[in-house]
């Protein structure tokens, strides 16, 4: 347990290195598009297919990062991410490109899989999430606000996400290594909570993809919709994710103390009419609302859904799985705003995209009241027909600790039955009874309350 505070930092860096493609996923869709000669649609496959391979590194790794140990899956997915995203930024061909964009994509998803294995471990969640969706946003934040500036056409998004596994490779030494064989390694059980963490990954695989099928084509939206030119673009996503750094840290201020479940279904809401009112937009002034609104609450949201998968088990079997899936529905996204944009215009697309999301608020958030608890409050938690148990915490003078503080997740309590023994009856313990005077009496008394 001591090591766990000193393990967050290396799995924030990691988080980083894994999550930073679809952060600059728009940037790297428009740049094919017009660097490469790519149709919007093709530009949305290739961007597809570089999600969709991160997504399938997830779904091969899940329950199996402890077993490995974190430190030799991360190191692979670094690498393979440095060499990827190298030969996409290096090559000039679309099959050449499209290869290495995949085959940084599995080394992204290894990455982010290694991370939510660790995250899932930690003491809050929560909190850990929070730090990497700060990280990875201030880094993306940073990327909107040069690469507009530096030119260099498709090549430099790729070499950027290459760099940044590069500068992470060192924090991987402070990571575990594999587990040792014998009776200490963990024995495999079953998944916990099955019926919420399939709701729950289906959820966040819709969710994901309407939140990237608009992700994906914003840039076009600023272009074509607007008028705006690349380094306005760069600005307002700039800007769109500083705000989003803000939302995240009140997230982690915010913590547990409104449960997980408000935060989920009203973000979801506010992220719905976000992405209408973007994708509708005919000026710069709705086009930067609509990411600047969208940008804040998404990451939030996205925080607590991390964590919810993370505290449905401790192994963290359901983060990776929730997560894998979550990819899926972000390597569906940019194909599928190409082609409602194409198909049904940007307006239609965004109507469709905000029914979609709010479709999924109501069993997410379900899953939320059913497993995450609600925030401890006094009297959410009684003892049988008496008062609550931090209201007796606070009378009787208990010992700092025992009692969760208030704002604390509500802790399961499970009935735990124990076989009781009888003993029989031993026969000379028993005496006629009636009236019994002197010694007699005394002994009878003796006999009896002795046992």
């Amino acid at each position: 347990m001591s090591s766990r505070p000193r393990a967050a930092w290396p799995l924030v860096a990691v988080f980083t290195a894994g999550y930073l493609a679809a952060y600059l996923l728009p940037t790297i869709v428009g740049r094919l598009s017009v660097c490469l000669g790519l149709s919007t649609a093709q530009s949305g496959l290739v961007g597809s297919a570089l999600l969709l391979s991160s997504a399938t590194a997830g779904f091969t790794l899940a329950g199996r990062v402890e077993t490995y140990g974190p430190r030799r899956p991360a190191r692979i997915g670094l690498v393979l991410a440095m060499a990827g995203y190298g030969c996409a930024a290096l090559a000039g061909s679309v099959p050449l490109v499209v290869m290495g964009a995949m085959i940084g994509g599995f080394g992204s998803g290894t990455a982010t899989a290694v991370a939510a294995s660790g995250i899932a471990a930690q003491r809050d969640p929560h909190r850990t999430s929070s730090l990497g969706l700060l990280s990875v946003s201030a880094t993306a934040g940073a990327l909107y606000l040069t690469i507009p500036h530096l030119g260099g056409g498709h090549r430099l998004p790729f070499a950027s996400i290459a760099l940044v596994a590069l500068v992470v490779w060192p924090a991987t030494a402070r990571l575990g290594g594999a587990v040792p064989a014998g009776p200490t390694a963990p024995a495999a059980a079953r998944l916990p909570h099955r019926r919420s963490g399939l709701v729950l990954a289906g959820g966040m695989l819709v969710w994901s993809m309407a939140q990237n099928a608009l992700w994906g084509v914003s840039s076009r939206i600023g272009v074509d919709r607007v008028g705006l030119s690349e380094v306005t673009i760069g600005a307002v996503f700039a800007a769109a994710l500083g705000a989003g750094l803000l939302g995240v840290m009140g997230a982690g201020v915010l913590g547990s103390r409104l449960g997980r479940a408000v935060p989920i279904g009203l973000g979801t809401v506010i992220i719905a009419a976000s992405i209408v009112l973007s994708s509708s937009a005919g000026s710069l002034g709705q086009f930067a609302t609509g990411e600047i609104l969208w940008n804040t609450v998404y990451p939030v949201v996205l925080s607590y859904l991390i964590g919810l998968a993370a505290s449905l088990d401790v192994r963290g079997r359901w983060a990776v799985l929730a997560g894998s899936t979550s990819s899926v529905g972000v390597a569906c996204g940019p194909m599928l705003g190409s082609v409602l944009s194409e198909q049904a215009g940007y307006p239609v697309m965004g109507l469709i995209l905000g029914a979609l999301t709010l479709l999924v608020a109501a069993p997410v958030t379900a899953v939320a009241l059913h497993t995450g608890g609600r925030p401890l409050v006094p009297g959410s938690v009684r003892r049988r027909g008496g008062a609550p148990a931090a209201l007796l915490a606070v009378t009787t003078g208990a010992v700092p600790g025992a009692v969760p503080k208030l704002g604390a997740p509500e802790q399961a309590v499970t009935e735990i039955s124990l076989p009781v023994r009888r003993r029989r009856p031993v026969r000379g313990a028993f005496r006629t009874a009636g009236p019994a005077g002197g010694a007699g009496q005394s002994n009878a008394y003796a006999s009896t309350s002795d046992r």
